[in-house]
């Protein structure tokens, strides 16, 4: 159990706190984790003023809505991810990812839940990717489309200087979160103490709208506006977009930073802004048009846009580092190809830049930023996908509780039905936007969810494949003992899956050379549900007779394998190696798609061997020097 008690410090498992000060990773925080939900004031108020709803800027309307925001604030973000869904850290990293292994873990050795579990948490990943491309996009035009209340002439330059920011964005992720953080920190400070000025500044001409803070008026929303309501929601929901990069971006700061940045900073900043955009709406009707920017005074207009642009690409960063955390923690789980993995920090192990990702990221926003052309287009896709992996991490989190926690059933089934109830209701205001543009971001899921799910099958079928074709290894070892083949000085390492079979590369190294090393080692890599291995836990040796030696090499998802680096601690554990009389042999399999075989359709046979040809080599992702390495190819019918 790998939670804290209930009494801990609430920084007890953030181990990332002991690389730093605590200032310099809440200031990091604020910079990196908050930009998403931060930035949230652009338009969500427009947006839920929309013509299309049929809403009035009538005074019981406005406390309605802005109701709605503070509950959400405080239910969704302030008290299910930031005070419930954050305990559930995996030592120390978040993200659906380590979420689903903490839930697998704790559902026990049943493989019909732990399998219901994993796809669940592929779906809410692959989710969590599609809002990972509007995000950016519907963040940097809301900003830049203040130029069109500034200076109306400029309005068709919003789309190409969006293009330009994202580009810069982009540009900026190779020099990693703690760079840019200490870069954004004084940005998206100055942006939160600007929200909280700008909204007091409001507030004082209509302190009235201070009484939304009483959940009747939501309520009373509810029952006066019925089906108008629903649509009203959709939009209210963009309110708390971002809440899940807190989660995922923990492995990056730490729980504490996190937790104290926003009660003490971030949250109160953004409800005096909201409640000055109700207070301006109530005073100036016609203020529903923008009442973001026209909540600014005149003389303060560009400046404004400036910093609303810098805040938004900060926003667009959260997001890309949670797709960084979440894509590594994948490929680790065996759910993604290999790729490279760049370490943009020597102290924090969670700082990482992940250059495919990246440019994929960058096409498919630019792409979206014009083929949408505006925050208003872009609304309908924006929500669908978060508020669906708001409501997968609330059943995962529940299932922690129960299995890990040891909550009571009815503390559990009460939570459950509270927060499952904010969250369908999210999901289904958000349905009706799939016409007008929510189909775009569910594509992008549908598409990731079935890259990830194609993958870890060919994986499986592959294995599968290859231990059905191969020699069993204790007889091969009794036959090579009885009939020695020649031997020659060193050591062999073949690199294999299944510790019971002769790997293929052995085989194909007797059968073509005719030599067996003096020392030969079969070596496997686990990959724990945990992020990092404990040292007891790293290194498992197995004597196997006639000198072969069985060797397991377990790393956690947060790790880069680095199989060198392992062996050299090997011989304390009694099996030593001199990495330069060391060879390591590989089989590199090459994927032939066969429909008589039973697996997956054709289609994705044909996709999993495109994902493997162009998968980082082993070799590389293993890190193993390649003039100690030999590559045997062998071909594998799935």
């Amino acid at each position: 159990m790998n939670q804290p008690p209930p009494d801990a410090p609430p920084d007890s498992t953030d181990s990332a706190q002991s690389h730093g000060s605590r200032k310099a990773l809440i200031l990091g925080a604020i910079g990196v984790v908050f930009g998403d939900i931060g930035t949230s004031p652009l338009y969500t108020m427009h947006e839920t003023f929309l013509p299309a709803h049929g809403l009035k800027p009538h005074p019981a309307t406005v406390l309605g809505i802005l109701s709605l925001i503070t509950w959400s604030l405080i239910i969704v973000v302030a008290i299910k991810y930031v005070s419930l869904v954050m305990r559930a850290d995996n030592k120390g990293e978040g993200g659906i990812m380590a979420l689903m292994t903490l839930a697998q873990r704790a559902a026990g050795k049943s493989v019909r839940v732990r399998r219901t579990i994993m796809l669940m948490a592929l779906l809410g990943a692959a989710l969590f990717f599609g809002d990972g491309v509007i995000t950016p996009s519907i963040s940097v035009l809301s900003a830049v489309e203040g130029l069109e209340v500034a200076a109306p002439s400029l309005s068709h330059w919003v789309v190409p200087i969006t293009v330009l920011v994202l580009l810069g964005l982009f540009w900026l992720q190779r020099h990693g979160t703690a760079k840019v953080g200490a870069v954004f920190g004084p940005v998206m400070v100055l942006w939160f103490l600007s929200l909280a000025v700008i909204g007091i500044s409001n507030i004082i001409q209509a302190p009235g709208v201070l009484r939304a803070l009483n959940p009747w008026y939501a309520y009373e929303f509810f029952y006066t506006h019925r089906e108008t309501s629903v649509l009203a929601l959709g939009s209210v929901v963009l309110c708390v977009t971002g809440a899940e990069a807190l989660y995922t971006d923990m492995g990056h700061f730490g729980r504490f930073p996190i937790r104290t940045a926003w009660f003490g900073f971030v949250m109160p900043a953004l409800l005096i802004n909201y409640y000055g955009q109700g207070g301006l709406i109530l005073v100036h009707p016609d203020a529903i048009a923008n009442p973001f920017y026209y909540s600014v005074p005149a003389w303060a207009l560009y400046p404004m846009i400036a910093l609303a642009t810098a805040a938004t690409v900060i926003a667009s960063q959260a997001v890309i580092s949670g797709a960084f955390t979440v894509t590594r923690q994948a490929i680790q789980l065996g759910f993604l190809p290999r790729m490279q993995v760049v370490h943009t920090s020597r102290e924090a192990i969670g700082q990482i830049y992940l250059p495919w990702v990246n440019r994929a990221l960058m096409v498919a926003v630019i792409a979206t930023v014009i083929g949408f052309g505006s925050s208003n287009a872009l609304a309908g896709a924006y929500g669908i996908a978060v508020t669906g992996t708001m409501a997968i991490d609330t059943v995962l989190t529940m299932i922690v509780a129960r299995r890990m926690w040891q909550w009571n059933r009815a503390a559990v089934i009460v939570t459950a039905i509270v927060l499952l109830t904010v969250d369908l209701s999210y999901f289904g205001a958000n349905t009706l936007k799939i016409p007008d543009g929510g189909w775009f971001p569910l594509v992008l899921g549908l598409g990731l969810f079935t890259v990830m799910t194609t993958w870890r099958r060919g994986r499986d079928l592959v294995k599968r494949e290859i231990t059905q074709g191969g020699l069993a290894l204790a007889p091969f070892i009794e036959n090579m003992t009885e009939h020695p083949p020649l031997r020659v000085p060193g050591t062999a390492v073949f690199l294999t899956a299944d510790q019971n079979a002769v790997p293929h590369a052995l085989l194909h190294n007797l059968k073509h050379n005719k030599v067996l090393h003096e020392r030969n080692v079969l070596l496997t890599v686990a990959i724990l549900e945990t992020p990092v291995a404990e040292a007891e836990e790293r290194i498992q040796i197995s004597p196997l007779g006639g000198d072969f030696y069985g060797l397991e090499l377990r790393f956690g998802f947060a790790e880069d394998p680095n199989i060198p680096l392992s062996l050299s601690q090997c011989p304390r554990e009694g099996l030593g190696f001199d990495l330069m009389d060391t060879t390591f042999f590989l089989s590199r399999e090459s994927i032939v798609a066969d429909t008589r075989r039973p697996g997956m359709a054709l289609w994705r046979d044909k996709l999993f061997a495109f994902m493997a040809r162009n998968a980082l080599p082993a070799t590389a992702f293993f890190q193993i020097p390649g003039n100690r390495l030999i590559e045997l190819g062998a071909q594998v019918e799935i």
